[in-house]
């Protein structure tokens, strides 16, 4: 071309959740039967929503109203429940004009970092989820920052860590927190939420928490959303209901601005979002108007409860199955429906592998990089037909390790998966020497 027309952050743009299918269904067409732990779609892994709400759905869908437009901020009526639902909850107080809905999370984050000054950086989680990493990386033009969550303490945020960035770097401008986290399953006790919310008043930044799984956290975590603990810190919060429903289709988020009165600076970078919406009109209509009805219902919290005993008790077997090999470390989710499973340091080498037919190694033999637990993930794919995503090209992570989800409702799978899993990771890992002067340490899991 005449002149650049490629943006400088486009390299950073990578989605290995989805990236891995493409190998997968060619390994799948050679005859290997796989089984898809890599993307968190319940619906795809046999949930569906309850009778009930697609009813409510169907008699929204035959209202000539769920045709139209919606306001760009978001149906009234629907802005109105959730700000009214919000502050019965307690900690700041939010109006409807403090929401804005979006075609699903991943439109509220492209758009957020896309309105953010090019020199503007968001320091986020280690493990990263790549939809925001990636986002942020490319607005940058340059690597995402960030901040350590520790696989020896339960995943519990580093803050001295990221303090210490925080203070370094000043051309950070927020801190970004996923509540629960995805991909470990990590839910931020208050007292840690309390500290982030602290380094951000103390440095002047603003803080974006995603917790599109609050709703999904388990009786165990003590889940505290950003709201409650938030002051006087300017905040964006982001939910939806593709997971809770589920509808991951229906692309429905939205985001809770907190303290915009409090910063002139971050009051117009709010008032850009909603004029860069005003640019696509609105958000998907259908979706919003039967939020109200199905949040509302008495029969909805009983129903997710019961979603979310069914990810703990999936959690606790797989924390069961897998934590006796010494040569990882897991911990059990506390929200959400992902598991991490990281690789002790020098446990993983370029000559191990797993037995498989030679159409599947030929298959993945073209995708092999230098990233270790990348490998284990692609010998485990040819292997086993099993999926799961690697933590260093799939979570933007310095950690080897890898992330599946808690979805298979049928028990009898889910225990074979597990059995399957930790013999493939057993095999691999005595399939070559280990490392010399790099002995493995027995797994500090947590109950």
């Amino acid at each position: 071309m005449r002149t650049s027309i490629v943006h400088p952050g486009a390299d950073n743009l990578r989605y290995e959740i989805r990236q891995i299918v493409e190998v997968a269904r060619a390994i799948e067409a050679a005859g290997q039967p796989i089984r898809w732990e890599n993307i968190g779609d319940p619906v795809a892994k046999g949930e569906s929503a309850p009778g009930w709400i697609k009813e409510i759905v169907g008699k929204a869908a035959q209202e000539d109203l769920s045709f139209a437009y919606s306001p760009t901020k978001g149906l009234d009526e629907t802005r109105a429940y959730i700000a009214h639902e919000r502050n019965l909850e307690g900690g700041i107080q939010i109006t409807p004009d403090d929401l804005l809905f979006f075609n699903g999370l991943g439109d509220a984050i492209s758009t957020i970092y896309g309105a953010l000054h090019p020199t503007a950086r968001v320091i986020g989680p280690n493990p990263a989820y790549p939809t925001h990493s990636s986002a942020e990386a490319a607005h940058a033009g340059a690597p995402h920052i960030t901040y350590r969550l520790d696989p020896e303490n339960g995943w519990r945020p580093d803050l001295a860590d990221l303090e210490s960035k925080v203070a370094a770097n000043p051309h950070i401008a927020a801190i970004l927190i996923i509540n629960p986290d995805n991909p470990t399953g990590f839910v931020y006790p208050q007292e840690t939420l309390a500290a982030i919310v602290d380094i951000a008043r103390r440095y002047n930044l603003f803080l974006i928490s995603d917790e599109i799984y609050s709703n999904l956290a388990y009786d165990v975590s003590e889940m505290r959303k950003l709201a409650s603990v938030i002051g006087e810190v300017p905040a964006i919060a982001m939910r939806g209901i593709s997971k809770e429903f589920p509808w991951p289709g229906a692309r429905c988020g939205w985001i809770e601005i907190y303290n915009r009165d409090k910063d002139t600076d971050f009051d117009r970078f709010a008032r850009s979002l909603l004029e860069t919406k005003m640019l696509e009109v609105c958000a998907t209509t259908l979706p919003q108007r039967v939020l109200p009805r199905v949040m509302g219902d008495a029969r909805y919290y009983p129903y997710l409860a019961q979603r979310v005993a069914a990810y703990d008790r999936r959690a606790k077997r797989a924390v069961a199955a897998l934590s006796d090999i010494p040569e990882i470390t897991i911990h059990p989710a506390r929200g959400a429906f992902y598991m991490t499973a990281v690789f002790r340091h020098g446990v993983l080498g370029m000559d191990q592998s797993l037995p498989t037919s030679a159409s599947a190694e030929a298959i993945i033999s073209p995708h092999l990089s230098a990233a270790l637990d990348q490998r284990f993930v692609l010998h485990l794919l040819a292997a086993t037909g099993i999926c799961v995503v690697p933590l260093s090209t799939g979570f933007n992570s310095d950690l080897q390790g890898f992330r599946f989800t808690l979805l298979e409702a049928d028990e009898t799978k889910f225990e074979a998966l597990l059995a399957d899993l930790a013999a493939a990771l057993r095999a691999y890992l005595a399939s070559a020497p280990k490392a010399a002067g790099q002995p493995a340490t027995k797994s500090a899991a947590v109950a």
